[in-house]
């Protein structure tokens, strides 16, 4: 059965918890019509609001309510208490080591051991699922399950786009950050 890890869409710029912005609400409509195509289910977020509202408008397509589940979060979130700066230098350090454990947030390895624990119980369902989850956590995980060299550089550095889709069947990456479903709305 495929889980299907979706970016949360477009965010406000802004420090703690930002929503999506006008463009995100379109961008998080057109993966709600593109998953109710493809048959997803259940709908997963975490509980930050970016995620909770793409998550809405998706499962608002499919007539399902979604669920939050904290192993869906992303590994660190910018609370605005430290400068932007402060925070981007230990992210990179999350980055460049995969196990150390930031001042507020997840290791790498720890982000990406909770989120597969998330794919491996939506895989065990009654159809397709939909994680909607964040760049950070979803390329730790791409890291674990496919090494540096094949996630790439540029998903490294830059990160998921908003609202892309990568798909899972079991542990197996069938496809990484797809943005096909949002070419109608560009």
């Amino acid at each position: 059965m495929p889980v299907y890890l979706v970016q949360h869409a477009e965010k406000l710029r802004e420090p703690g918890d930002p929503g999506i912005t006008e463009l995100g609400r379109v961008q998080a409509a057109l993966v709600g019509v593109w998953a109710r195509g493809v048959g997803v289910r259940r709908v997963y977020c975490s509980s930050l609001r970016r995620s909770r509202e793409t998550a809405r408008l998706i499962a608002d397509a499919l007539a399902v309510e979604p669920v939050q589940d904290e192993r869906a979060v992303e590994r660190m979130n910018w609370d605005g208490t430290v400068s932007f700066a402060e925070f981007s230098a230990e992210w990179a350090r999350t980055v460049a080591d995969r196990a150390y454990v930031p001042s507020s947030g997840d290791s790498s390895y720890a982000a990406a051991a909770r989120l597969l624990e998330l794919v491996h119980e939506a895989d065990t369902g009654d159809g397709p699922a939909a994680i909607v989850t964040h760049g950070g956590v979803t390329v730790d995980l791409l890291r674990t399950l496919l090494g540096d060299a094949a996630v790439g550089e540029n998903l490294l550095t830059n990160g998921i786009p908003s609202c892309a889709i990568t798909t899972f069947s079991g542990t197996t990456v069938e496809s990484v950050a797809s943005v096909a479903h949002l070419d109608m709305a560009l």
